[in-house]
Parts: structure tokens; C-alpha cells; sequence
């Protein structure tokens, strides 16, 4: 590479590499659409129709660049949550709020604690921007809280990723947990608080939290339950100095307009949201019940997907994945032992499962052939 085009030395140093890779991109490679869409977590149950008319609506306003502070949608969501305005920023996203936080609070060289096969985007903007991170084994197909605050105890983390509910494995702590977790961290670590699918959850794994405490920031998002993943709006809840900090390196008109005024629309209309959990919660049996006959096991989800163990290693699980691909069944699988004897199958419409239904059968017996 050349002086002109050389890069900076962190990124420099890391590999060409994504996150994800995206079912267009294996639409592309294959020549051909996918069938059933089931593994992206997204809403297949689609947004609210207050929230469709509403961006429809706001169409013809495009040339408008976005409200920078997302005035309306983070009152709105203050009143909603019964906390002040200044302890919410809106984002691109919980990907993208993520980034900022880990610019705002990490150096090059900070510990930063996590779990080994937890959500990868995290771990991608900390290497980005030059921190350490140290990752502790799930236990029992769930994040492990104390083995997480031990390892931020001996590696003097500033932040320690926690997903509840959890990502890939649909497991969840209660909200004592929860609580008990954030008491035992210690001094100068923040926990960052993932909770993008907890309208999916019982009630008792969400803990009250004072957006105040300085000991945690927490995300939510509309691109699950609300069913707005293209749109890009997520929001974080946390102190009001901390929440102000972003401010400092934010993309200020980095919002969607037609996205926050989508947003808006599906925060007022939360029969919709009511009514989209219960989908969820029907699809989650009906997965179940597809796993069952086929002699596999559906693990308990607080989520909208279902990890489904195959009962075999990670090679054997990638090879029903991948036949299901060749069926033209979209789903993704846990990246890391023993996590990855697991397929991770998102909530759909139950046309969409019935296909994955039909296609599992062959997809196991070719995988048991090999």
C-alpha cells in the first residue's frame, strides 16, 4: 500500500472482516431468493400500520434533513419509560450507539470483558478502536454474570458487555441477577446493558434501574418487537453526563427522518406491540414443536428466536444449516463451542416455519450421512 492510501495503525492491523454475513449476500452467491427468511431475528411480523402510514406519509418530506436531537421521539420515550429526556440518546441503531460508546469510553489498550459467543458487533467496534477484550465461557447455554465481574476484577475493565436477553441462546437472568451483577462490579467498570429484545421477556427479567446509576447503560431498540430493523433507530438509557458525552462524537444527522417519525408512530400504538409478542410467543411453540418431532431439543427463549440443539458438534449443526440454505431456509448458528451444536431459527409468520418444518427432516438426514 502506498503512503497515500496506508491506513491508520489500528485499523491497519486488523482483518477484512464483517460481523455478519447478510442473506443478500447468499441470495447473491447462489443465484437465487430464500424462501423463509428466519435468521436475522427480524419481525417478519412487520411493523405497526400506524408506523407504515406514518413514514408513507412523511415521504414527500425527505429532502428534509432529520431533527438532530430527535426532539419529539426522545420526549416520547421519556414519557414512556417515566425518566428524564436528558438520560436517552437516540441512534443509528444499538450497532451503531454501541460504537459510540466504546469511542467514548475506550482507549487503546483498555480491558474490555464480554463473553465468548455473545453478540459479535460489539467485539468488532472495541477492536476498532483498540481495546483488549478478555471473554469469559457461556455456562449452561447463558451469559456467566459472576464470571464476567471476576474477570473485570482482575483485568480492570472499563466495560462489560452483558445481552439479557441473551443473543444467540435465548437465555435470560432475572432481574436480581441482574441487580446483583451491577452491586459486585468494580470501581471505574460500566456495564453495558444490552436489552434489544426485552419486550420478548418476562416481566421479571427486566430490573428497575435509576438511569442515574453510574454503573450502567442500557439499549433498547425498534427493530425487534417493533418491527423496524431497516429503519435504523435504537436509543440508550443512562446517566445524563454519560448520556451527554455522545453528543461530543455523535454523526448528528445520522438519523433517518422518515425513521424517527416511524418510530414515534409505533411507540404510540402498543396494541400492535401487544399483539406482535403474542405472534412471537406463538411462533416460538411452533418451533418447538418442529424441533420435538425431529427428535431435537428447543431451548428456553426469551427472545424472538429459538436455539435449537442438534445434538451433535458444531460440524454437524453448520451441515444442517447449510442444507437448509440449499432448501432455501435462511437461518444462522452460534459461532463458538459448544454454543454452535445449536441452529438459530427467528420467529416468523407461520407460513415461513411450516417450510423450515418441511425442509429439517431432509436437512438432518443429510447432515447424519456425511
Amino acid at each position: 500500500m502506498t503512503d497515500r492510501l496506508r491506513f491508520a495503525p489500528i485499523p491497519d492491523r486488523l482483518p477484512p472482516t464483517v460481523p455478519f454475513t447478510g442473506p443478500e449476500t447468499l441470495e447473491r452467491r447462489t443465484g437465487r431468493a430464500f424462501a423463509a427468511r428466519l435468521g436475522a431475528n427480524e419481525n417478519g411480523f412487520g411493523p405497526s400500520p400506524r408506523a407504515v402510514r406514518a413514514m408513507a406519509d412523511a415521504a414527500a418530506q425527505i429532502w428534509k434533513y432529520a431533527d438532530p436531537d430527535s426532539h419529539d421521539l426522545r420526549q416520547a420515550l421519556a414519557a414512556h419509560h417515566g425518566i428524564a429526556p436528558e438520560n436517552i440518546m437516540i441512534g443509528e441503531g444499538i450497532d451503531g450507539l454501541l460504537g459510540l460508546l466504546v469511542r467514548l469510553a475506550v482507549t487503546p489498550g483498555d480491558s474490555v470483558v464480554t463473553s465468548e459467543g455473545a453478540y459479535p458487533t460489539f467485539n468488532f467496534h472495541v477492536a476498532g478502536y483498540g481495546g483488549l477484550l478478555s471473554r469469559v465461557p457461556y455456562l449452561n447455554d447463558a451469559e456467566d454474570v459472576d464470571a464476567l465481574v471476576d474477570r473485570a476484577t482482575e483485568t480492570g475493565a472499563r466495560l462489560v458487555y452483558l445481552a439479557n436477553p441473551d443473543n444467540p441462546m435465548g437465555s435470560w437472568h432475572p432481574a436480581a441477577r441482574i441487580q446483583a451483577m451491577i452491586a459486585a462490579l468494580p470501581p471505574g467498570a460500566l456495564l453495558v446493558l444490552d436489552e434489544a429484545y426485552a419486550d420478548f421477556a418476562p416481566p421479571e427479567a427486566i430490573p428497575e434501574i435509576d438511569p442515574e446509576d453510574d454503573r450502567v447503560i442500557r439499549f433498547r431498540t425498534f427493530s425487534k418487537a417493533c418491527g423496524m430493523a431497516g429503519a435504523r433507530v435504537g436509543y440508550a438509557i443512562g446517566p445524563a453526563r454519560l448520556i451527554a458525552g455522545f453528543d461530543r462524537i455523535r454523526n448528528h444527522f445520522g438519523m433517518n427522518r422518515s425513521a424517527q417519525i416511524g418510530a414515534l408512530a409505533a411507540l404510540t400504538d402498543q396494541d400492535w406491540l401487544r399483539e406482535t409478542v403474542a405472534r412471537v410467543r406463538g411462533a416460538r411453540e411452533q418451533i418447538g414443536a418442529i424441533a420435538a418431532a425431529n427428535g431435537l431439543v428447543a431451548l428456553p427463549s426469551a427472545t424472538n428466536f429459538v436455539a435449537v440443539d442438534c445434538g451433535q458438534d458444531g460440524a454437524f449443526a453448520r451441515r444442517v444449516l447449510e442444507s437448509l440454505a440449499a432448501q432455501g431456509i435462511f437461518v444462522r448458528m452460534p459461532g463458538v463451542t459448544p454454543l454452535d451444536r445449536c441452529i438459530r431459527v427467528s420467529c416468523g409468520p407461520k407460513a415461513e416455519l411450516d417450510l423450515f418444518g418441511a425442509a429439517l427432516p431432509k436437512a438432518l438426514h443429510i447432515a447424519r450421512q456425511a
